[in-house]
This record gives C-alpha cells, structure tokens and sequence, in this order.
C-alpha cells in the first residue's frame, strides 16, 4: 500500500533531499536537520539580500518611483539582471530542488507554487530584457526570493527549537561512568560498555548513568529533567534511580538494572519522538485544507489571467497579477500552523512529566467530562501508613508514637513501616527499647524502662485481656466503619494509645480533584476494596462517583457503562492491572510509570505518581487546541482575503498589489503563525 504523506511532511522530505543532494545523509535519526537548514537558509537569505540591493538600485521602475536616476556607462543596463541570475540561481535554487519531489509524487504543494511564481517572474523579466516596449521584474523576483527564504529560515528556526525536547532529554545522558571493581577500585568506562548487573560508584553531582537500584549510599537525587518533580528525591538502599538524573550531595554506589535503549529515558525519548510525528484530527484538517490550496490557487490564478486579458489584453500586468496570486496563495502558514504547535506542546508535555503516545489522545482530553480514578495506588499511595493517632490523658501523641517506633525498630511487617515512617515525618525520636519479640498473629513485644510493651491488634488485647478505654474504643469503631484497621501501644497491660492506618491518600489528590471539578470536569473512583474503604476515601477527596469491589477484570465495563450515556471519558490508571479500562476510555492516562514507560493501553503517560499531573493534561489539551484553532484560521483567514487582492479585486479602486508585497504579506503571515505558537510556551501548567 502506497505510504501517503502530508504536504508538511512532503515539505521535510524536500528540504532534505535539496540540502543532502548528491551526500550521504547522517544527521538526526529523528527526522529532518532543522539546524542544518536553518543555516542554510539563513546564509542564502543574507547573500542575496546584499546581491539584492544593485537590483534595487539599476531597476528603472524604483528609479522613477523614487525620483533618482544611475550613471550610464556601457553594460549598466545588465547589472540588474546579472545580479537577478545569481540571486534566482543561489537563493532560489533550494525552492527548485523542493519542488522536484512533490512533482514527482504528483503531489504538489507550496514549493512548486513558489518555484512556478519565481520561474515565471525571471522568464519574462528576462524576455522583457530584449524587447524595448516590455519592462522586466528583476527587482519584485529578487525581493520575493528574499522574503521566502527569510520565511523559510524562520521556520527552521522556530521548529527546531520546538523539536529541542530530544536533544535536550539526549543531553542528560552522560559518555561516561565509574564501574566499581571487585577490590573496591573504581574504571571509568563508555556508559555503552555497561550491563546489567554491574555496579557503579555515583558522586556529588554526577549524572546517573543507567537505570539502578541503591546498594549503598543516600543522596537527594535531581529528576526534575526526567520526571517534572521540582523537589530533589531522597534515595536510599532500595530506591530506584533513573538514568540523566542528576545526584545531589551524597554518593550512591547503584546497582544497574537497565542501559541505553531499555533505560526509563530512552523509552521517554521514544514516546517524545513518536508524539512528535503522530497527527492529530486538527492536523489532518490542515494537511487537506493545503492540498485544496494548491488548486484554488492554479483555479483563482487561471480566472485571473482569462480575466484581465479580456480586459486590458495581454500584457505585463496580467503576469503581475498571475505571479502575485500564486505568490499569495502559498500554504506556508497553513503548513506551519499546527506542526510548530504539536513540537511545542510535546516539549512542554515532556518537561512537565507528561508523555504523550498518541495526539489523537492529547486532542480528545479536552472533551473530557468524566474522569475516572483507579484508587490505589493513583489516588492513594498503595501502601500503609498511620492516618490518625489518639492516646489516653497523660500520654502526648508524640510520646505515644516514638515508643510504638521504638518496639517496632526490628519488623518488617506493613504495619511497622507504616509506624515508622509516621514517626519520620513527625520528627519523633524512639526511645531505648530491649528484649524485642514478635508474637505470632498478635503483635510485638519490647521491654521498656523495666515494664513490658506491645504493639498489636485486638487479637493481642484478646490475649492481654485488656479492654481499650478513654475513647480508644470509640476511636476504633470509628476507624472500623471506614474500613481502616486499629493498632494499639500497650504500656504494661493498659492500653494508652491506638493508630489508625490505612492506604494513605496522597497530599496532590484532593487539589486535583478539587481543580478538575472547577474546569467542569466530573470525577469517579474505581477500585476493588469494600464500599466502606472506598466511601471513606471518596468523602475525604470529595468524590460522588464511586465503584466499588470491582474485579480487574470489570473494570472496562464501568468504563463501558458511563459512555452508553454519552460520555466522554478517561480512565486514570496504574497500567497494569487497569490495561482494559484505560483501553476502552476516550483518553487512558497511566499515572506513574517513569520506570515502565512503553505502556501500550494508554495514549497519555505521566512519569510521576502524582495526580495534579492530570490537570495539566487538561489544561495543555485546551492550551494546545487553542492555539491550533487561532493558527488555522489566521493561515485559512488571510488566504481568503488575500487572493481577491492578488487577483485585482480592487484595481477598479486604483490598488494593485505587487508580487513584492504579496511575498511580504505572505511571510508575515507564517511568522505572525510562529509566533503565536510560541507563546503556548507562556502557558502555565499549574497542576
């Protein structure tokens, strides 16, 4: 089956056939060298804008307009058009060379009709040399070759530094590591020669240079570049490191468990770049509305010399008008306005954690108005941890907290964690504990300041045989109806303390379900617990929707149920367990899988765990579709304004329209485009 291309990508394959011609092409394997033809473009602009002004200054034409006349001398006469050969042959060449594939694929777009504009004004130009009575337009052909390789340079500029997110994510990588060696010494090697398995010595400052696991070491490690996480990210033994993310002040020695093309980066780099060339239903709107172009323009361009033949007869006007019509009606902007758009917001999606697979999913967030949240794991942490204390008279919470930390110093269990990070955040230090004993199915024994101490459930009142008084009871039952589980610190046989503990909801949730609800945007929870839990996390985040003791496997069909009633949804999920789900939703958004990043059920990926990262889907969904809309109807809009004038509409008014001001008209067009798709970068994604 033949592979159809768009006239922008039609535009890229002819920029680099005309500036690879005859050479092996080994530039950037993802896609066109804009910085190549960037200088390109900008060196042939600023060579025939000098090699223009001899042009300017031997035309006949500017000289009676502007009242001033050249010496003569014996060959003056063929200064202007000598110049004008080599401008048409040097800065015209490239809009030529371009031409030749679109001709060949019988597709043709802008740049035949700028070759065919340029051609015919120094064809005649030059007839016009020889015959006395017809008056030549070197001067409008050079000029008009000016502006579009100005134009030209412009857009190279502007979608290069759009397209910078690959380079820059390429940057992060490091060329070389430190590999440890079994004697504790330490190699540096190409970062290419590492493998898994292989352990690596990370210093103050460094960057990581693989995916890893800490063996040893703590650091505050930099993801910002990778993940959008502003905050530095405590790693210790255990934690996972991401390869281009930047160590802070301690040194780490990481275990590599991932390199080059398996790492969580290159995966980013290919879902960026995937992002980068997929189209969306606005760019697919502008790819047809170009091609239309070309044969409104052939259309309007034949009208108009039919037309003014009849009413002047044949002469250099009519060509004028001819030339400036096909001037005019270049799709320049139209091929411009939402590619540079797609670069921009791809990029702007990358640095802010958000990696977008497929464009057609960024496109249809806007039209959101459900969003499902699996709950664990996405709207809570998935793991356990306290959620509320409370201790008899005479115990602080602090107090109660710091001996409950000290007992469970030695465990494992979810529970203890649980106890000791609280501790850790609450700053709480554990006093001096002896004689630590699990006990099988009830708890945990300790021996404090000569009296016996525990840490357990009911089971381990059961077996003290000791009854929680002074609003522990009420406490529990309390804790019970919400579906989260009650341990209790037990000084001596007394109980004096009881710790409520649950999947903890994350701090970001209830914010991003708060802004999603104020953009209009209904919000539902999906998660297989009993309705209990699932009721006591939604009033806690506000949510009216919920759909609770869900199998994995029924997931989708919530999803299924919500949009039998016209609705527009996304699901907001894990990736694993939640593959239906997000499959079947409008727009599926996994949520924290910056290790995992080639997920294949969701259009849209986010790098960190953090929900508010959902609402900067949003609100760069809206931002983005914005901006192509405005851009579409600028490039669209200034086409049906323009062509009337090029075609003479208003000469019965006296006001022509010179090929020269029409090339002007036009470039100005596609950067007033670049322009405005620049300023989506002034969009603030406030999550």
């Amino acid at each position: 089956m033949e592979k159809k291309h768009s006239p922008h990508d039609q535009h890229a394959e002819s920029v680099k056939h005309a500036e690879h011609k005859g050479q092996a092409e080994h530039g950037s394997e993802h896609g066109v060298d804009h910085a190549g033809h960037e200088e390109m473009f900008r060196k042939r602009f600023w060579v025939s804008l000098i090699l223009t002004v001899p042009v300017l200054i031997f035309s006949p034409m500017l000289q009676e307009w502007l009242g001033f006349s050249t010496p003569e001398f014996p060959g003056s006469r063929w200064i202007g058009p000598a110049f004008a050969l080599v401008i048409f042959f040097y800065g015209g060449l490239p809009f030529l060379q371009m031409a030749a594939p679109e001709l060949r694929n019988r597709r043709p777009g802008m740049m035949t009709l700028i070759s065919l504009a340029i051609s015919i004004a120094f064809v005649y130009s030059a007839f016009a040399v020889f015959v006395p009575s017809a008056s030549g337009f070197f001067w409008e052909m050079a000029t008009l070759i000016d502006v579009m390789l100005l134009g030209h340079w412009i857009e190279m500029r502007s979608v290069r530094q759009a397209s910078g997110a690959l380079d820059e994510l390429a940057r992060l990588m490091p060329d070389t590591a430190e590999r440890l060696l079994p004697d504790g010494e330490t190699e540096k090697v190409p970062v290419s020669a590492l493998r898994n398995g292989d352990r690596v010595l990370i210093r103050p400052g460094a960057s990581i240079p693989a995916d890893g696991v800490v063996k040893e070491g703590r650091s505050d490690v930099n993801e910002a570049m990778v993940t959008g996480e502003s905050k530095p990210v405590a790693k210790e033994p255990g934690a996972q490191v991401i390869a281009g993310t930047i160590n802070g002040d301690g040194s780490l020695r990481v275990e590599v468990t991932a390199t080059g093309d398996e790492t969580a980066l290159a995966g980013i780099m290919r879902l960026v770049e995937q992002a980068q060339q997929s189209k969306s239903n606005t760019q697919i709107l502008a790819d047809k509305a170009a091609g239309w172009l070309f044969y409104i323009a052939l259309g309007v361009a034949a009208i108009t010399a039919v037309a003014w033949v009849v009413a002047v007869g044949f002469r250099l006007e009519v060509l004028e008008r001819v030339v400036t019509v096909l001037v005019i009606a270049c799709p320049h902007a139209l091929g411009l306005a939402i590619p540079l758009v797609v670069a921009i917001s791809t990029s702007m999606g990358a640095r802010n954690g958000i990696l977008v697979r497929d464009r057609l999913a960024l496109e249809a967030a806007r039209e959101i108005d459900v969003v499902i949240f699996d709950k664990t794991g996405t709207l809570t942490e998935g793991q356990f941890g306290v959620v509320d204390v409370v201790a008899v008279e005479g115990w602080d919470l602090d107090r109660a907290l710091a001996l409950a930390t000290a007992i469970e110093g030695d465990s494992e269990h979810l529970i203890a964690r649980a106890i000791r990070r609280k501790a850790e955040e609450q700053d709480v230090s554990p006093p001096e504990v002896s004689g630590f004993e699990a006990i099988k199915g009830r708890g945990v024994r300790a021996t404090h300041e000569g009296r016996a101490v525990y840490v357990g459930g009911p089971r381990l009142l059961e077996m003290l045989e000791a009854e929680p008084f002074d609003g522990l009871a009420h406490f529990s039952k309390s804790a019970g109806e919400k579906g989260q589980s009650v341990v209790y610190l037990v000084d001596g046989e007394r109980p004096v303390a009881a710790f409520a503990l649950a999947d903890v909801v994350r701090p970001e949730s209830l914010p991003a379900i708060k802004r999603l609800q104020e953009m209009g945007v209904e919000v539902a929870m999906l998660t297989g617990d009993s309705s209990a839990v699932a009721q006591a996390v939604a009033d806690e985040l506000g949510i009216d929707t919920v759909f609770a003791e869900v199998m994995p496997e029924h997931k989708d069909q919530k999803v299924a149920e919500l949009q039998s009633q016209g609705r527009r949804v996304a699901m907001v999920g894990d990736g694993v367990n939640d593959a239906p789900a997000l499959a079947r939703a409008d727009v599926g958004i996994a949520i924290g899988s910056g290790t995992d990043v080639a997920i294949e059920s969701a259009g849209i990926i986010l790098v960190r765990s953090n929900p508010l990262d959902v609402v900067k889907v949003f609100e760069l969904s809206r931002a983005t579709y914005r901006k192509m809309v405005q851009n579409l109807i600028w490039a669209t809009g200034y086409n049906v304004v323009a062509l009337p004038l090029a075609a003479g509409a208003l000469a019965w008014m006296g006001f022509i329209l010179s090929p020269a001001v029409g090339a002007f008209l036009m470039s100005l067009s596609t950067v007033i485009v670049a322009i405005n798709a620049q300023l989506l970068r002034r969009v603030s994604l406030a999550g």
